[in-house]
């Protein structure tokens, strides 16, 4: 695994060899390649050793006790509306979807879910956040009803995905920003196109990050915040470059490391201003 080198964030931009030398010595002498380094042994380490770690996780008793109520809340829901009332079946919903994010919007998700997908003018087909209809999609509430939670594979791969983000969580703890390192990563090769990347809460994230994008984007129109990512990324790179997915990934890391040691006084050449250099 190689370090963050001015060769390597040069695949990031177009960097004059003279740009590239002087990367490369504001690197040396601050530590920074250590640091992507070590980031990116956490992400391989993550990668190999997913199954095994969040199967532990799944084991501690905050995450067991989390998931019997989930599994009590939805056997003692006669409809959908008295399961997304519950907190507990809430949470683990959320979470193992995606959107544990928004737990603390109970009436929003409630609309949003329970409403008929097909209607255009539904909540979950006019938001700008399209995990909302995603999830509404895949449980059906409201042509369906209970059938697709009662289902015991359902409930078990909901039980399973709240485990991998309560294990996700602790990823974060010990390297900031791995745990949206580890999804970038899984999902970069299938990136077609910019809006993709604004769909997906975690994507904008490392991408908006790594570019040096601020997040107050998202207040701005659709087509600005297209033309603030496209104006600085060939994402078709993502499909056919592995080596600019490293890059890209020790990029994010470097820059969340930053965010996460900014208030402790630590100094170091940060994403941001390397961005200002490729």
């Amino acid at each position: 695994m190689t370090v963050l080198d001015a060769s390597t964030l040069t695949l990031l931009g177009s960097a004059t060899s003279q740009t590239s030398l002087l990367l490369g010595a504001l690197y040396a002498g601050s530590g920074v390649g250590t640091s992507a380094q070590a980031g990116l042994a956490a992400l391989a380490s993550a990668e190999k050793n997913q199954t095994t770690q969040v199967a532990m996780t799944a084991k501690r008793s905050d995450v067991q006790r989390d998931i019997a109520a989930f599994r009590q809340g939805v056997a003692s829901a006669k409809d959908p509306a008295t399961a997304l009332k519950n907190p507990a079946v809430l949470k683990v919903l959320l979470t193992a979807n995606g959107l544990g994010d928004q737990l603390g919007y109970t009436a929003l998700a409630t609309k949003a879910l329970l409403f008929d997908v097909k209607n255009p003018k539904s909540l979950a087909n006019t938001l700008t956040d399209t995990r909302w209809k995603a999830v509404a999609m895949t449980y059906s509430f409201a042509a369906k009803g209970m059938s697709v939670l009662n289902n015991a594979a359902v409930l078990n791969t909901l039980a399973n995905g709240y485990a991998e983000i309560a294990w996700r969580k602790s990823l974060d703890a010990s390297t900031p920003g791995l745990s949206n390192a580890l999804t970038f990563r899984a999902q970069a090769a299938s990136i077609k196109s910019v809006d993709q990347i604004l769909g997906d809460s975690t994507l904008r994230l490392v991408v908006t990050t790594a570019l040096n994008i601020p997040q107050e984007i998202a207040f701005q129109n659709l087509p600005a915040q297209e033309k603030a990512i496209s104006m600085r990324l060939d994402i078709t790179r993502f499909a056919k470059d592995p080596r600019f997915v490293e890059a890209f990934t020790q990029r994010y890391l470097l820059a969340a490391g930053d965010a996460a040691t900014a208030a402790t006084g630590f100094t170091s050449v940060s994403a941001s201003t390397a961005s200002l250099l490729i």
